[in-house]
């Protein structure tokens, strides 16, 4: 490069200098929001469950009904009425739909990612893969009422004496909204392992189960774990569906008796829908349960996202 053009280049940056600067801040300000916006969420839940418990309560001066959070983190019991907010019955409901949701989706959204990468021609990965995110884009409630009106009379049919509203239902209809994020994400990661890989395994004889199983999927755990917390996470946090096919009444269930499943209950989800639903008093002690919950709600899910990035870190394999 000459000496005149380096000199046209440095005039021309020059030029620009006001443009460039109104376009990083714009972008600055984009990133800004976004933190901010999640600061203040999280601000929100702690400065409001803090006035439901006895002991925040009073260091932060503040009247009226409290509860305790030994009783509040411990309890089994959850009634508005009768002042009983044990968040446990809660949570197991969650963990169920969570459970139930996980033992359907992680295994099928494996291996259709394995089918995607390893199996399915260019033709066909055109239409499956859209067909999933079409599925994925499907509303939520129409889920629940699917589960309401299709899953739960074909399970009546195995198990008589199922409830209308019943969470074998509810996790089963959680299970098929996710098995998009997983297969997506699951697919990306095998996608992006080397066909050098591949063809090393080939070249020792291997078959393509052989190169799936033991090659492809084992250099995209990290991804493919990845994928399986992110779907964990978003059975935790789903609303509407169990909302529709979960039921309303909270009771505590042990999510490791498949008897459990049959039974109807209330996820910490559903329940934050029925508090906001009801008739309670704003700024009493049922609506500051709700956001209790709230804080519950987001500390499981970030410990799942933090879990995911260690994990997406630790086997992290660069090619």
């Amino acid at each position: 490069m000459s000496t005149d053009d380096l000199e046209t280049d440095l005039t021309r940056n020059t030029e620009n200098a006001p443009r460039e600067l109104l376009t990083r801040s714009f972008f600055f300000l984009c990133a800004a929001l976004s933190v901010v916006t999640t600061l203040s969420i999280v601000g929100l839940l702690i400065t409001e469950a803090s006035k439901f418990f006895t002991l925040t309560a009073s260091l932060m001066g503040v009247t009226g009904e409290t509860a305790s959070i030994v009783d509040f983190l411990t309890g089994t019991t959850w009634q508005i009425h009768s002042q009983e907010f044990g968040v446990l019955a809660l949570v197991s409901a969650t963990l169920m739909v969570t459970i139930g949701s996980a033992v359907i989706a992680l295994p099928l959204g494996v291996a259709t990612a394995i089918y995607l990468s390893e199996y399915a021609s260019a033709q066909a990965r055109s239409v499956l893969k859209p067909a999933l995110e079409i599925l994925a884009g499907v509303p939520t409630v129409v889920y629940g009422f699917f589960a309401l009106i299709y899953i739960t009379p074909a399970l009546e049919v195995v198990f008589p004496d199922i409830g209308t509203f019943n969470m074998l239902s509810a996790s089963i209809v959680v299970g098929i909204m996710i098995i998009p994020m997983v297969a997506s994400i699951s697919e990306d990661a095998m996608s992006a392992v080397p066909d050098e890989l591949r063809q090393a395994g080939y070249g020792m004889g291997a078959t393509k189960f052989d190169v799936s199983t033991g090659i492809v999927v084992p250099a995209a755990l990290s991804g493919i774990f990845s994928s399986f917390i992110l779907a964990i996470s978003r059975a935790i946090g789903e609303t509407m569906a169990v909302t529709v096919a979960a039921g309303a009444q909270a009771k505590f269930l042990n999510p490791l008796n498949p008897a459990s499943y049959l039974e109807g209950a209330l996820p910490m989800t559903a329940a934050m829908v029925q508090l906001l639903t009801g008739d309670i008093t704003g700024g009493g002690l049922a609506y500051r349960s709700l956001f209790a919950i709230g804080l519950v709600l987001f500390v499981i899910t970030l410990i799942m996202n933090v879990i995911s990035d260690y994990v997406s870190r630790r086997y992290r394999e660069a090619y």
